[in-house]
């Protein structure tokens, strides 16, 4: 495999934003266990600051999205963002 496909190939699938913990745990490991809610919240809250510093608060509301409609699914509550 080229240098170029490879570090194509490591930002698509392992990017440093999901890679970098200091546990050595790349998110992929933990989400692939949970629902897509949870695995979102997980994912947005890994990254939170590190994929652009700019939308570190974006990233936490965004957690905060997938969390609360994993809370309306349990609950059964259908809703319209």
């Amino acid at each position: 495999m080229s240098d170029h496909l490879k570090i194509t190939v490591d930002q698509v699938s392992h990017p440093e934003h999901y890679t970098s913990d200091p546990s050595g745990v790349e998110c992929l490991e933990i989400t692939r266990h949970r629902n897509f809610n949870i695995g979102n919240a997980i994912k947005y809250l890994w990254r939170a600051g590190l994929k652009n510093e700019e939308k570190h608060v974006e990233d936490l509301k965004k957690a905060i999205f997938y969390i609360q409609d994993e809370i309306y699914r349990i609950e059964g509550i259908n809703h319209v963002n």
